[in-house]
């Protein structure tokens, strides 16, 4: 961090951080007052001041905010201390979010007289969540959209040993996307409510569109009716095409009537594709004739056909008819939705109802090695990950819910269902999310709560393309997919006025976030402030025991399996294999297994530090990728990315640390400087003992379709490189 303090700030360095002399003079004044106006000196409660009384703004220069920033917290120290804090709830603020009212009005209930308010009842509250699940979850599902056919017999069910998960509300029966598109008293959902509000690319200067609740439970039931002409229950129908509107429709139609989407994300080549189809069975795939993205065409019928589907039903990007010559055994949609268009009560279609352990969506890891594994979701999935986004994100009905991302990833349908279980209305931005027409949209919309990955927000702020553009309306950010970066998070909290940004991570076959952060806690850059609702887990040291709860540590997360909406078996893999075999036992049950390495600070907070297999062993002392990346990352205005694997010597000996780093677009550096530079910044910040033996610029990373960086292939790079080196 800068270590300039902020009393020390002067005119100069307001200047070089792109103000005027005159604004940079009005500015020190009221930073000055401001500083002055806080409770006391400590730097948490001097940033708490200037963010409450909005001195930094939107529109000011990003180096403003960094200078201000990392002088509140330069003589701040993160080891006694913990990471820093950007975002404080207040009391008020606190319970008007779901979980602190559900907390106010049940927190004397299940806790007695050691409640006290949400804040700082909050840590009991989840603990009472993890030991009594069954009370937590009967109290949440009265607060999402959920209509039971055939109500359940209990909550949980411990007694089937095959289901080290549990049998959650064994014997109901409903139709989850039935629950979606339902009108409803609570959480309020009228038919003529806003269901989803769109626009396509090209489009900036036009008014939003909006479907209504109505409206679209009847394009959803037209296509119901249209599948019924085609598919018996049960039968496997894969999605592969952008989230659009259409999309949207499908997926809930195909859930409605009784079948079963296979997610498939549309950056696939045809042999991903195939492989997919190949493993799930499908019967047909729903697919566009092309996207369309920053005004060019790129195809994706072609890619489709080259995977051989039994059946195509095809989209037109625009216009109603599709611009491609069409297979034999394909279809447009046009033709598709003729089936049924003419006949009377075409869009009135009675729900297919189902027990609640039904299959409704086969979604697939990111497959870094081998098959990707093929993880069925059932009706239970949708109400875990609705329940932790109305909890988490404090999502609740009027709120606008987007986050650019593919039905083919894990967090399609849970934008999806998150949204409409909760009453929320879905924003689908139909192009590409990289650009200001993006940013535009989140305005136009009133956007107020924004997901994104960090590499996305990371093009945001290196290109400046949001600048100008009032994305006030947003009351908080989520984030997942990888490691965030603390400036760049600077820099998207501040667009406005530094709301907070919910780090979520987790697993498709957990169907939700393990740890997260939340509205009732405060917030630190990068970091996790809890673990999920009725969450629990502990820390393995390298022995597999579990270290103490509060204790600062870093080691493999071992999950407490009883966890409902995660998985009890994989289509194409041995479930036990690999989420139970071989964890240890914690209070006489076996822990799952989810991979990742988390460090827990002082003060309570979680920062994953990769995957299990991202560990490095250097001189002796274990360490992960993204901890040195955090470090040589910040070492060089040049770097935009780095990637950190240890390498084997071929001769053996210990593990050579090798940094390959991606440069922002016109800088140059030169390795050997680099490689200086790094292991300066690793001695001072990690380790005197680690030495950076080699860098290597490249220009691009390789990664798996979902972004997630692969270090393996650059390790195997690595190893032959240098293996050839060395024999030269």
């Amino acid at each position: 961090m800068g270590k300039r303090s902020i009393s020390e700030v002067g005119v100069k360095d307001l200047v070089e951080a792109g103000l005027s002399i005159k604004e940079a003079k009005e500015f020190q004044r009221v930073l000055k007052d401001s500083v002055n106006g806080a409770k006391g000196s400590d730097p948490s409660e001097v940033w708490r001041h200037l963010v409450a009384h909005r001195v930094l703004k939107p529109w000011h220069p990003h180096e403003l905010h960094q200078l201000v920033y990392y002088s509140v917290y330069a003589n701040w120290d993160a080891n006694s201390r913990g990471p820093p804090l950007y975002w404080f709830p207040s009391l008020h603020q606190s319970k008007q979010t779901n979980l602190g009212r559900l907390m106010e009005k049940y927190g004397s209930e299940v806790l007695g007289t050691l409640y006290k308010d949400p804040i700082t009842s909050y840590s009991l509250f989840q603990k009472f969540s993890v030991q009594q699940p069954e009370a937590y979850w009967s109290i949440i599902l009265k607060e999402l959209s959920v209509s039971f056919r055939e109500a359940p017999k209990c909550i949980l069910d411990r007694a089937d040993e095959s289901k080290p998960s549990g049998s959650w509300l064994p014997g109901s029966v409903l139709n989850i996307a039935e629950c979606c598109l339902l009108p409803i008293e609570y959480p309020r959902k009228k038919d003529d409510s806003p269901a989803i509000v769109w626009r396509d690319e090209g489009y900036d200067d036009t008014e939003v569109n909006v479907l209504t609740l109505k409206e679209l439970r009847e394009k959803v039931m037209l296509v119901a009716n249209a599948l019924d002409t085609m598919f018996s229950k049960g039968d496997a129908i894969a999605i592969d095409m952008p989230m659009t509107v259409n999309a949207v429709v499908i997926y809930l139609a195909i859930v409605r009537s009784g079948f079963v989407v296979v997610s498939i994300a549309d950056s696939f080549a045809a042999k991903e594709i195939a492989t997919r189809l190949r493993v799930s069975k499908a019967k047909a795939i729903f697919t566009q004739d092309f996207i369309l993205r920053g005004g060019r065409k790129f195809p994706l019928y072609s890619r489709v056909v080259d995977a051989a589907p039994n059946k195509a039903i095809v989209l037109p990007a625009t216009g109603s008819n599709v611009g491609i010559q069409l297979r034999e055994q394909d279809i447009s949609w046009e033709d598709f939705l003729s089936n049924v268009n003419n006949r009377s009560r075409s869009n009135y279609y009675s729900p297919f109802y189902q027990p609640i352990d039904s299959v409704i969506n086969i979604l697939f890891s990111s497959g870094t090695t081998g098959e990707p594994k093929a993880i069925p979701w059932t009706q239970l999935s949708p109400l875990r990950c609705a329940a932790d986004s109305w909890a988490h994100i404090d999502v609740q009905v009027g709120d606008v819910f987007c986050w650019p991302t593919n039905l083919g990833w894990v967090m399609g349908p849970v934008l999806l269902f998150s949204t409409f279980l909760s009453g929320a209305t879905l924003a689908l931005y139909q192009g590409s999310p990289l650009g200001r027409s993006f940013g535009k949209f989140v305005q136009d919309a009133g956007v107020t709560i924004l997901g994104t990955v960090p590499s996305l927000v990371k093009a945001w702020k290196s290109t400046q393309c949001m600048k100008g553009l009032n994305w006030t309306k947003i009351k908080a950010f989520a984030s997942t997919g990888e490691a965030s970066n603390v400036d760049d998070d600077l820099w998207l909290s501040s667009r406005a006025y530094y709301k907070p940004i919910i780090e979520c991570c987790g697993g498709t076959e957990l169907a939700s976030s393990y740890i997260q952060g939340s509205l009732v806690q405060p917030q630190a850059f990068g970091a996790f402030s809890t673990s999920s609702m009725t969450a629990g887990f502990v820390i393995l040291d390298e022995n597999g025991i579990p270290y103490p709860d509060e204790l600062a540590c870093t080691g493999e997360v071992g999950l407490f399996p009883v966890y409902l909406g995660a998985t009890d078996r994989l289509l194409n893999a041995d479930h036990e294999k690999v989420y139970f075999k071989g964890m240890p036992l914690y209070k006489e049950t076996r822990l799952r297994r989810h991979g990742d390495i988390l460090r827990r600070t002082v003060g309570g907070f979680f920062i994953v530090h990769g995957r299990a297999d991202d560990t490095m062993n250097l001189g002796g002392i274990k360490t992960s990728s993204i901890e040195i990346e955090r470090v040589c990352n910040r070492a060089d205005e040049s770097v935009l990315e780095t990637a950190a694997v240890s390498v084997t010597p071929v001769n053996g000996g210990p593990e050579q640390l090798v940094i390959l780093v991606v440069l922002k677009n016109g800088h140059n550096s030169e390795a050997e400087n680099l490689r200086m530079k790094f292991s300066k910044a690793i001695q001072s910040n990690l380790n005197p003992l680690f030495k950076v033996s080699f860098v290597k610029i490249v220009p691009e990373f390789p990664r798996t379709a979902s972004n997630k960086l692969l270090r393996r292939v650059l390790r195997d790079q690595m190893k032959d490189e240098l293996s050839v080196r060395s024999r030269i």
